[in-house]
């Protein structure tokens, strides 16, 4: 399966360089090409979320002088991750920190430090409910994205945000190669963008609209977009608010392994058969859509499957061409919300095998 979505991807790039009669040396070019070389050389880049910034048991302190070298994932294995992740919740509200608590010009620094030791940074974003003034989960309401559409009510609103937005991604660099992920799970109805709260018609609409904004009106042409939906989606439901091939490089998808008041091996044979019902049909329209392929979100909360990495993760990723998986954070601040292990945690060899497997990549 991963040889005929490589030779698409590879067919891709040349067209590409061939139509403009330049080599692909952009920044987001290249980015691309780096991620198409890592699928055809049965590489998986590992990420995590906030990785830099705080861990199971330590926090960023000093935003502007820390050196930036303290890593969950490279305490326990040795090397950073390739990927890591961060969000910019709150920034649309002019907010120093994101909702996680993040100083912005932290985030700025590790983004850049990261991307700097040759590693890649993805951003998602979770921003504010702008009819109620509530959170991203606020679901009062299903029409907050028709407001924010253009002849909306909250559209002169919502363009500021997109600014804010972008002006924090400019200062990253136009020539620094990013990872933009919006509008993420889309076809739950857990954010106000939701399956449940628009029309697929609207969601295709918000998803262009912020690609046009940034990357003609701001000229923002360094970034991948990635369209993440969550990963208990049919395939029809998945490309149902599919933005279109213009606006999208990176088909994602977001699960999680959820084992609640139930045994481990239920949990995972539903995580697998969840994950194989969606990359199944995904790989396919990946290679007919001539686009990269990644598991965007995924994990298992305080890592309960003392296995999880090498017998569940692993098998998973082998299968499929995903570029790279991004699991989620190490909350310092919530003992029990961790998705990767730490010094002294009892499933660290699990984690180390799995690192050490040839087809991981790390920093």
């Amino acid at each position: 399966m991963r040889h005929s979505f490589i030779f698409a991807s590879l067919a891709l790039l040349a067209a590409v360089s061939c139509s403009t009669g330049k080599p692909m040396n952009t920044p987001k070019e290249l980015l691309a090409h780096r991620l198409f070389a890592a699928v055809e050389n049965n590489h998986i880049l590992y990420g995590h979320q906030d990785d830099l910034v705080y861990g199971h048991d330590w926090l960023v302190t000093d935003t502007g002088g820390d050196t930036l070298g303290r890593s969950d994932v490279r305490a326990v294995s040795g090397h950073f991750p390739a990927i890591v992740g961060f969000d910019l919740g709150g920034i649309e509200f002019g907010d120093s920190a994101n909702l996680d608590g993040v100083d912005f010009g932290l985030m700025r620094r590790a983004a850049l430090k990261h991307i700097e030791r040759g590693g890649i940074v993805t951003f998602s974003w979770h921003p504010r409910n702008p009819l109620t003034g509530g959170d991203a989960w606020d679901v009062s309401s299903d029409q907050v994205v028709s407001s924010v559409l253009e002849g909306g009510q909250l559209h002169p609103l919502f363009m500021q945000w997109l600014d804010r937005t972008a002006d924090f991604l400019e200062s990253l660099g136009k020539d620094t190669p990013i990872i933009f992920r919006p509008w993420h799970e889309n076809v739950g109805s857990w954010f106000w963008w939701g399956g449940g709260l628009c029309s697929e018609n609207d969601y295709r609409e918000l998803y262009r609209l912020t690609w046009v904004h940034f990357t003609k009106a701001r000229g923002l042409e360094n970034i991948l977009w990635c369209y993440s939906p969550n990963g208990n989606a049919t395939v029809q439901e998945y490309m149902a608010r599919y933005p279109g091939d213009e606006f999208v490089n990176i088909l994602g998808v977001d699960t999680y392994m959820y084992v609640g008041d139930g045994s481990v091996e239920v949990a995972r044979v539903r995580y697998m058969e969840e994950l194989r019902g969606i990359l199944v049909p995904l790989n396919a329209i990946a290679t007919e859509h001539h686009k990269l392929m990644c598991l965007s979100e995924t994990g298992l909360e305080g890592l309960t499957d003392p296995s999880w990495w090498t017998e569940t993760l692993y098998p998973m990723l082998r299968e499929f061409p995903v570029a790279y998986v991004l699991t989620w954070r190490n909350a310092h601040d919530k003992p029990g919300h961790f998705y990767a292990p730490w010094p002294g945690f009892s499933g660290e060899n699990d984690f180390i095998e799995f690192c050490n497997k040839e087809e991981i990549e790390l920093l």
